[in-house]
């Protein structure tokens, strides 16, 4: 199957569901919405905030940094009015207000700011930024005036350019949906969503990299204002899925494995998650089978990584996990093999891998017998079984690949755990902990009991500081990345309390703090707030719009909602859901099997009240619901009764919970039908027939 332009996936569609905290613009032209500072004359700068037609005259030197209320990314167009001969204006960009500034932008190197972008505009017309120029992400843009005389500016253009295979006025019109009785958390899911359309962009405006040797070695005082472009090549695609909005602009693999799954739930662009591996595909060593660190053109550097190795190889089997294209994943089946072999032959006579690579997410020590690359190897190879089933590869090399993931799993609960600490070490040569390998302990299933699930949950949620969970790995700094799958981690292990609690401390922080974008999740920073990454010396370097950070979108909406997809698009599903202190929650998104949605109430001692789900006709699935009685009631009347809170071999279709008449353990349910409470605030809804239909696009669109 081949998934055409997703633009044509929205045509018709009705506005999205709770739209008021989508922000993805409606339209690609934008203006500023407020002004942030003024430093020397200008004379009527607020005039240029919205999309009226105003007149703001720089007198001398001075500059205005005007406020876009969110990150943006685009092209920059100024309508001049009256000038003076020889005038110049400049523009700044930074994502963060610590970065403000009239002598450069933020920077996108480990060692200098980036330089302003000039215009010497000969008369009154409009000036605009050429593409190579193009701002991946902004939320202030400041205009300098650097002479005497004056220039007088009537209007400030952005145009839009992320998610450039969407049409410009479905940019908005997402394919998922969450809400809940937490504010934060609503805001968290949305903001999550638009972090990854901020990182999707056109693959021929990729960052070129200009400065290979350009690193921290080289102080900011020595490296002054640096050039920066935004126009190489890094996929023969129409649109590609990056790590970051203003940096690096390239297709990195580790950072698909948590940024997809939060664009499966909001919006589905698989186009561009297809075009992203496939860059990253073509670049295989046809020798070793080696995938690449990362992308065209990072990968001419020779680094190789063998956990970003084993992305790769995650990421083909989530993409037809998503989206049921059996022909893309046996297109990749053969590469996908020769990769998975030479990870295996990586494996000693202790039955794990060993890592002669220090390369992973930029954390220190990696190594050896490694936890975390370990476990992302077990988990590969179950996915590779699973698949490998799907395609119908050998019995025999199931077989064999069982039997090698036993061995680790043994191997690493053996040597690695500690029992003292309740905490897998990072190899057996240190104490240290490490947030990466436990976390992924717990969601690859690399652990051997419910009892060391808790002690790992336990065990990190005991380190966070007041701004998130530290990765010890990493000289304590706090990865949304490796937190997105510490989130995870704790559901698992039966503790949504304190997934829920992580992030509204971590994500929270990021969503509120002043010195962020309030809009898109920062790549990393420091475990007592400061914005400093340890693996960066410069930091204004640090990406605000980072698809590796979006982890709560996803974990949201799979574990408090419990919407689960076990096989190909959700042909097979769980609905498990898991709301802790939450009384509410509403949820759904959709895929090319169909529309998946779920609606629970909960008492405020977490006893379930209401619930109702849909799932595509044609499926079929479980629910469970730990502690309730009662049973399941079916739109045409059928009723299935709950075993233990649970109901297996359940159809697609809409069903409903009736709570019997003692209704839940220490709850308050009746024996009346328990339909939830509807969401009664201002987003329009859009009903499971519409989902659907636009579900029968996509279908349509994947030949």
């Amino acid at each position: 199957m081949v998934l055409l332009k997703t633009s044509l996936l929205f045509a018709g569609v009705a506005t999205a569901r709770y739209e008021q905290y989508i922000l993805a613009p409606s339209s690609r032209t934008l203006h500023p919405a407020t002004v942030n500072q003024i430093n020397g004359t200008v004379n009527g700068a607020d005039s240029l905030t919205g999309d009226a037609v105003g007149s703001a005259t720089f007198d001398g030197v001075s500059a205005v940094t005007y406020d876009f209320g969110k990150n943006i990314a685009g092209l920059v167009s100024l309508q001049v009015g009256n000038v003076d001969d020889d005038q110049f204006i400049g523009l700044t960009y930074t994502e963060s207000s610590l970065w403000i500034s009239h002598l450069s932008s933020d920077a996108t190197e480990d060692s200098g700011m980036d330089e302003p972008v000039w215009f010497q505009p000969q008369g009154a017309g409009n000036v605009s930024v050429g593409r190579e120029h193009e701002r991946g992400g902004f939320r202030y843009l400041t205009l300098v005036h650097n002479t005497t005389g004056s220039i007088t500016i009537e209007q400030i253009t952005v145009h839009f350019t992320p998610l450039p295979n969407f049409a410009e006025d479905q940019l908005n019109n997402y394919t998922g949906y969450f809400h809940c009785n937490d504010e934060l958390l609503n805001r968290i899911w949305y903001a999550g969503a638009y972090t990854n359309q901020m990182c999707t962009i056109d693959p021929h405006h990729g960052n070129s990299l200009v400065y290979p040797s350009l690193n921290s070695s080289v102080g900011n005082d020595a490296a002054g204002l640096v050039h920066w472009y935004n126009n190489y090549t890094i996929a023969n695609a129409s649109s590609v899925l990056t790590d970051g909005a203003k940096r690096d602009r390239l297709v990195w693999p580790g950072d698909m494995a948590i940024a997809v799954p939060t664009i499966v739930v909001s919006y589905y662009d698989l186009v561009s998650v297809r075009d992203s591996l496939d860059s990253l595909y073509k670049l295989q060593n046809t020798s070793t089978g080696q995938m690449p660190y990362a992308g065209t053109p990072f990968n001419e550097r020779g680094i190789f990584s063998f956990t970003y190795h084993l992305y790769s190889l995650i990421a083909v089997a989530d993409y037809y996990l998503y989206s049921a294209d059996l022909s893309y994943a046996a297109d990749k089946w053969e590469q996908y093999k020769f990769a998975l072999k030479y990870s295996l032959s990586t494996i000693d006579d202790s039955g794990m891998m060993n890592v002669t690579s220090s390369a992973d997410w930029l954390r220190f020590g990696m190594g050896g017998h490694n936890i975390e690359a370990n476990a992302i190897l077990y988990y590969t190879i179950n996915q590779a079984i699973s698949l490998g089933q799907s395609l119908n590869e050998e019995q025999s090399v199931l077989d064999s690949w069982t039997t090698t993931a036993a061995g680790i799993k043994s191997a690493a609960n053996t040597l690695l755990w500690n029992a003292t600490a309740g905490l897998y070490k990072d190899n057996e040569t240190t104490t240290l902990f490490p947030q990466d390998g436990n976390t992924w302990a717990i969601f690859a299933n690399l652990t051997d009991s419910s009892e060391k699930n808790v002690a790992i949950s336990n065990g990190l949620a005991a380190r966070w500081t007041p701004y998130g969970a530290p990765a010890v790995e990493a000289d304590n700094a706090v990865s949304p990345f490796i937190s997105s799958f510490e989130l995870q981690a704790h559901f698992l292990a039966g503790n949504a309390s304190a997934a829920l609690a992580l992030t509204r401390l971590q994500w929270g922080f990021m969503m509120n703090d002043p010195r962020m974008t309030n809009s898109t999740f920062i790549e990393g920073y420091q475990a007592d707030g400061v914005l400093h990454y340890a693996p960066y010396k410069n930091d204004p370097r640090i990406s605000h719009a980072h698809g590796w950070a979006t982890g709560p979108t996803s974990s949201l909406t799979f574990y408090v909602a419990g919407i689960h997809l076990l096989t190909s698009g959700g042909e097979t599903w769980e609905i498990t859901p898991s709301l802790a202190d939450l009384t509410f929650v509403d949820a759904g998104f959709s895929t090319n099997v169909g529309s998946f949605a779920s609606q629970v109430n909960a008492s405020t001692d977490g006893s379930i009240t209401g619930f109702t789900f849909t799932a595509p006709e044609g499926t079929t699935g479980r629910a469970s619901l730990p502690g309730v009685s009662g049973s399941l009631v079916s739109g045409n009347g059928t009723s299935v009764a709950l075993v233990g809170g649970e109901v297996s071999e359940l159809s697609g279709g809409t069903w409903t919970l009736k709570l019997s008449a003692n209704g839940t353990s220490g709850g308050n349910g009746t024996s009346a039908t328990s339909t939830p409470v509807p969401y009664t605030g201002t987003g329009v809804a859009v009903t499971c027939s519409t989902v659907l239909a636009l579900v029968t696009v996509v279908c349509a669109l994947m030949l």
